[in-house]
């Protein structure tokens, strides 16, 4: 019966006194814990509301710490955050834990609960000029500039002679007129069957001479010198030019051939950077034409010879037929083998450095 009073009379001084009274001091071990009583009324209004289920007060942080630096804090594991100006990653079991971080520009790196203070970062390399890279690119394409020579001239005018004058130089890559394919196509010899009957072949030929002049031009180049045998200029604005003129090629295969040629200027590369001409009499090349014997050239007649010399008079020498490609080096080449090679030898300079070279010189 006196039990009731007090229980009542103990929760009446609870409510009264509040929590810094002795009825809210936990009672002796094994004691039955009382029930906290529900909603707010119970409570006192003018002192601050209690709740046995508040949670524990937050651990500052830092400017710049994450997410991930508060649970290492708290000892929770692994995290994963970012706050101001960093950002921290951590992992580990209940109470341990491992960080890295980066912040202020730098890295850092450490283990355990803490973090080490980041390193500062590395000054940002300054941009390089791109007017110097493009001065430095130039010069490497200088140096890597390769040069294509021409050697021109009549026929039997002592190109191939000149041609193995400087196959034995270093640094030369020596590139004859493809006359074997010329001669053999399939069994066939294009360049006899123009030679019997110019107004028949001389379309085939012309236009297989081209083919084969542009595979020589377009080929890679293997050495810093190329020394070409005749070019593909030469072959339209000399022996196309003179089976036109000459009435053995109609109009509209000379039209054809023309417009292939404009169209492989226009879009392929086959520049040159100097012409050498060997201007040798159309008598001197026939004398030379006969001892050499070639079976195709047995019928090539004076005349012929004679037309082809003026048209390279009118194309390289009075520059009044067509554009020249490149500077010209114009060599007197009526004298014998021996005249010829101490020729050879006392322009060697002028001929591998065709960049010296001028057009008309």
């Amino acid at each position: 019966m006196l039990l009731r009073p007090l229980r009542t009379w103990g929760a009446r001084a609870a409510r009264r006194q509040g929590p810094g009274s002795p009825a809210w001091s936990p009672g002796p071990r094994g004691a039955p814990r009382r029930a906290p009583p529900r909603g707010n009324a119970a409570l006192p209004r003018s002192g601050p509301r209690l709740s046995l289920l508040a949670r524990r007060p937050e651990p500052e942080t830092t400017p710049g710490a994450g997410r991930g630096e508060q649970r290492r804090r708290r000892g929770r594991g692994g995290g994963e955050g970012a706050g101001g100006g960093g950002a921290g990653r951590g992992a580990g079991a209940e109470g341990a834990g491992g960080a890295e971080g980066a912040g202020g520009g730098g890295a850092g790196r450490g283990g355990g609960r803490w973090g080490r203070p980041s390193a500062p970062a590395a000054p940002a390399a300054p941009a390089a000029d791109a007017g110097a890279l493009r001065g430095d690119k130039d010069r490497e394409n200088e140096k890597e500039k390769k040069s294509v020579i021409c050697v021109e001239g009549n026929i039997a005018s002592g190109k191939t002679t000149c041609l193995e004058f400087f196959s034995n130089t270093t640094d030369i890559e020596v590139l004859q007129e493809p006359v074997p394919k010329w001669r053999n196509v399939r069994g066939h010899s294009l360049l006899g069957l123009m030679y019997r009957d110019a107004c028949r072949w001389g379309l085939t030929l012309q236009t297989y001479v081209q083919l084969t002049m542009l595979d020589h031009h377009t080929r890679p180049q293997t050495s810093p010198v190329r020394l070409m045998e005749r070019s593909i200029h030469s072959a339209r604005y000399i022996f196309v030019e003179n089976l036109y003129r000459s009435g053995k090629m109609p109009e509209v295969d000379y039209v054809v051939l023309a417009e292939w040629f404009d169209w492989i200027l226009k879009n392929i590369d086959v520049s040159v950077d100097l012409i050498v001409y060997l201007r040798t009499a159309p008598e001197t090349c026939y004398r030379r034409l006969q001892m050499r014997c070639r079976e195709e050239e047995t019928v090539i007649p004076l005349e012929y010879l004679d037309a082809i010399h003026h048209l390279y008079e009118e194309w390289l020498i009075k520059g009044n037929l067509f554009p020249v490609a490149a500077p010209v080096l114009v060599i007197e080449a009526d004298h014998d083998m021996r005249k010829m090679l101490e020729l050879f030898q006392q322009n060697r300079d002028r001929i591998l450095t065709p960049e010296n070279q001028k057009h008309g010189s």
